[in-house]
């Protein structure tokens, strides 16, 4: 594996606490790489080489973010996952082979922020990392009033409108539905399942094209009053909330 430079860090992040990045996986020299690159870049690192002593770590050092490889002995990375995500909304980034997409696919339904599949860059897992911290530092909750606002972007669940930049885009009830979804959790990547699961519970016969569709509708909507970048897509996973401020898409 190559190993790309990474920028150094600007002198201003020295100002303040870096986060700190727990690397589980059982390959030393993946571990290796990625404490290199995580600290190069200005954060704090820490290893751990498998499920188990991953959760020891995290109970004792409180992380501020997981890279988590899902196959490794002892307790695999869905399992910590699942045991991570009983307890709260602790950031997790996958690390996952080539020829395991349906494990990809399984550990972003039980709640995993992002996955990077092997082999990588370096220099790819850390901006990946950084992403999520950002979201992590700025999270929706729900105002007084009901509303959750992202960006230009702002849904009032009282009365079931979304407005952009203060306009407001007339949306379907379904449409709303998918936006209340991405917008309740900002940094996590949603199935189509999920989404299917959550807006009508699990077993409703839906396919995965309905949901393009809506959101395909959803662009076009938004797009018309600038907003080109209300949702992301993660090819072969899901969507999740853009930042909502304006950009291309």
């Amino acid at each position: 594996m190559h190993v790309q430079a990474v920028d150094a860090p600007a002198a201003g992040r020295n100002m303040r606490r870096m986060p700190n990045v727990l690397v589980v996986d059982d390959d030393p020299h993946i571990r290796q790489l990625l404490v290199f690159a995580l600290e190069k870049a200005g954060l704090s690192a820490r290893e751990a080489e498998d499920g188990e002593a991953a959760l020891t770590q995290i109970g004792q050092a409180s992380p501020d973010l997981v890279i988590l490889d899902i196959n490794m002995p002892k307790l695999d990375g869905l399992e910590v996952c699942r045991r991570l995500r009983a307890q709260g909304e602790l950031p997790i980034l996958f690390l996952s082979s080539r020829d395991d997409e349906i494990d990809r696919v399984l550990g972003i339904e039980l709640g995993a922020d992002d996955y990077v599949v092997k082999p990588f860059s370096p220099r790819e897992v850390v901006a990946r990392v950084q992403a999520i911290l950002r979201r992590a530092r700025a999270p929706t909750p729900p105002a007084a009033d009901g509303r959750l606002a992202q960006g230009q972007l702002t849904l009032d669940q009282e009365s079931w409108t979304a407005t952009w930049s203060g306009r407001e885009v007339a949306l379907t009830v379904t449409e709303f539905g998918i936006l209340k979804i991405l917008i309740g959790a900002p940094s996590r990547v949603f199935t189509r399942d999920a989404i299917i699961d959550r807006l009508h519970g699990p077993g409703f016969a839906i396919t995965d094209r309905t949901i393009d569709s809506h959101v395909r509708n959803l662009r076009s909507k938004f797009a018309a009053f600038g907003g080109h970048d209300v949702v992301e897509t993660r090819a072969g996973v899901g969507y999740r909330l853009g930042p909502c401020q304006g950009g291309a898409a």
